[in-house]
């Protein structure tokens, strides 16, 4: 069962990284973002489940990201910062009054997103 819901969420994190893309075209930015976020956020489970690691929150999923992966040099800093810029523009998307996210700092996200799905697949095998 433990491949399958690790196969599972790398699937989630693939089509939902699809309907960022979907979203951003269609000029839906802060739901881009939001699309983005959990695209990583459902690989790092999937890692997170091939090492066997529970986490309870989205900040314990940052908190582990960076003590167990970044610090050992399995993901780059670089990785690990831009999961950090997601998950707090998600929450400044999905909270905050007012605010909309610039089109050009959005669009530079998908690459590393779509990089970091790359090498979690890649670590997982």
């Amino acid at each position: 069962m433990k491949k399958e819901n690790i196969q599972y969420r790398l699937k989630r994190a693939r089509e939902t990284y699809q309907d960022a893309d979907f979203l951003f075209q269609r000029g839906s930015i802060n739901s881009s973002v939001n699309r983005l976020y959990y695209a990583a956020f459902y690989a790092t489970i999937a890692l997170f489940l091939h090492y066997d690691i529970e986490v309870k929150s989205h900040k314990g999923v940052k908190q582990t990201l960076g003590k167990d992966f970044v610090l050992k040099g399995l993901i780059s800093k670089e990785f690990a910062k831009a999961f950090s810029i997601l998950s707090d523009y998600r929450h400044k998307g999905d909270y905050d009054d007012l605010h909309d996210f610039d089109k050009e700092i959005v669009e530079r996200l998908f690459n590393p997103v779509q990089k970091y799905i790359d090498k979690i697949e890649e670590l997982i095998g």
